[in-house]
């Protein structure tokens, strides 16, 4: 029987839209490239979720990556926050699963920076019955110590769990823990399949 439902966050929650603000910024599509290439698709994004090593030694591998780039990089990262925005159902979604019964939990790759400029469009956080971020762990998803972290933080059993997240490797990795999982493409799929999973 599932009794808590576990969120991801980014392109669940909230929007992480990094291709807008490139269109923002007035970035070429050549330049576009360069500056995902060595930021958000790069290893070190990782690392940045992951928190355990200084914003100062992720922005140093960033420009490494693309030194022609500098200048595009370093406004990408001084406006890093912007890409960030709440989905307006998320509040409701929350609220009305917690009003059936459920408990709500979040289990998310975040990076610190992002997190202390993006707390005003994370507000819900204060909502849920619990959270867990990858900064404050210094481990990220798909990795089994994340999930492992929140079953321990707030004694859940992961059989009574279902987990929503957009990444498939993630989906896979919570499955390996015994957890229901949805993989999450809109809201309304991700409630129709927690309609067939007895959550409505």
């Amino acid at each position: 029987m599932i009794k808590n439902v576990i969120f991801d966050v980014g392109k669940v929650l909230v929007d992480f839209d990094w291709q807008g603000m490139f269109d923002q910024l007035g970035y070429s599509p050549e330049v576009s490239d360069k500056v995902a290439n060595a930021t958000v698709l790069s290893e070190l994004w990782g690392e940045f979720d992951r928190s355990r090593i200084t914003d100062e030694e992720i922005l140093e591998g960033f420009l490494k990556k693309a030194p022609d780039c500098e200048a595009e990089i370093m406004k990408f990262w001084n406006n890093i926050g912007n890409c960030i925005r709440r989905y307006d159902y998320a509040f409701d979604w929350i609220r009305g699963l917690q009003k059936k019964g459920y408990r709500v939990y979040l289990l998310s790759n975040y990076p610190r920076r992002i997190y202390s400029q993006t707390i005003h469009e994370l507000a819900f956080v204060e909502e849920v019955d619990g959270a867990v971020f990858s900064y404050e762990v210094h481990s990220v998803k798909p990795e089994p110590e994340i999930f492992e972290e929140l079953m321990k933080k707030y004694c859940l059993n992961p059989t009574e769990c279902v987990f929503i997240d957009d990444n498939r490797g993630n989906i896979i990795a919570a499955n390996k823990l015994g957890m229901a999982t949805i993989h999450f493409h809109t809201k309304s799929q991700a409630e129709e399949e927690l309609k067939s999973l007895g959550v409505e």
